[in-house]
């Protein structure tokens, strides 16, 4: 028996990878957030398996189910949504487990920020531009960012800064990254990316703030800010370059 954690995707349904959807599709026992994970993913899983929606479940409830499942003999399919490497609470589960003695797997998914560029039609790192990509969040009182990771010391960087879970907290955001960034800035923030109730807005430092208020968008949403955004005048990368040497190891 095993517990295979799935990332489930952005949210829709045929994003979820092809690994992912054959696990789901072999395991008599899935775990989900109902908040997060669409329905029609549930459609993969067995006719007979066990449905357990996570969302109002607390971390000893959640590892209950998985030993049970283990103790009974049964594969789990444990579905987050995103990519299980960021912002996914696995790690406390996987910890869990392995005091328990139960055996896991970690099978990938495609990322919110990832589904938000495809929205965009952006590449995060342009040549000559921007070449990082800073992933985060800001503080909040369920959770406090570590000493060093505070926006206004990641702002330093110049670089391309996605944030996830803080759309409600945009004005924090948009207070904080101006002394580095500039008013003029691109910006955007995507909602429910890959959903049929997509949002995509796109502006500048200055202007983002009223565009998500107006928006009504306060959950699932990833905010960029960052010249690549904005930028159509950047040298080609040297990857498809006609004068690279195409014979040299």
């Amino acid at each position: 028996m095993t517990v295979y954690f799935i990332g489930a995707g952005p949210g829709a349904a045929d994003l979820i990878t092809v690994r992912g959807a054959r696990v789901l599709a072999a395991s008599p026992v899935c775990l989900y957030a109902g908040s997060l994970v669409p329905r029609e993913l549930l459609d993969a899983c067995p006719p007979d398996a066990r449905l357990v929606d996570t969302a109002q479940l607390d971390i000893d409830r959640i590892t209950a189910e998985l030993v049970r499942a283990h103790e009974e003999g049964h594969d789990v399919a444990r579905l987050h949504s995103g990519d299980p490497s960021v912002f996914s609470a696995v790690n406390e589960q996987m910890r869990r487990l392995d005091e328990a003695g139960v055996p896991y797997e970690v099978v990938p998914g495609v990322p919110a920020f990832a589904a938000a560029a495809a929205a965009l039609k952006r590449e995060l790192t342009v040549p000559t531009v921007g070449q990082t990509v800073i992933l985060t969040r800001i503080a909040q009182r369920a959770t406090a960012m570590p000493e060093g990771e505070d926006l206004a010391t990641l702002g330093r960087s110049g670089a391309l800064i996605v944030l996830h879970l803080a759309a409600r907290y945009v004005d924090r955001v948009v207070e904080e990254l101006l002394p580095h960034y500039g008013a003029y800035c691109p910006a955007a923030v995507v909602a429910m990316a890959s959903r049929p109730d997509e949002i995509v807005l796109r502006g500048t430092l200055d202007s983002i703030a009223q565009q998500v208020k107006e928006a009504g968008v306060i959950r699932t949403a990833v905010i960029m800010v960052g010249r690549t955004l904005g930028s159509d005048q950047f040298r080609d990368s040297h990857l498809y370059s006609p004068d690279r040497d195409r014979h040299s190891c």
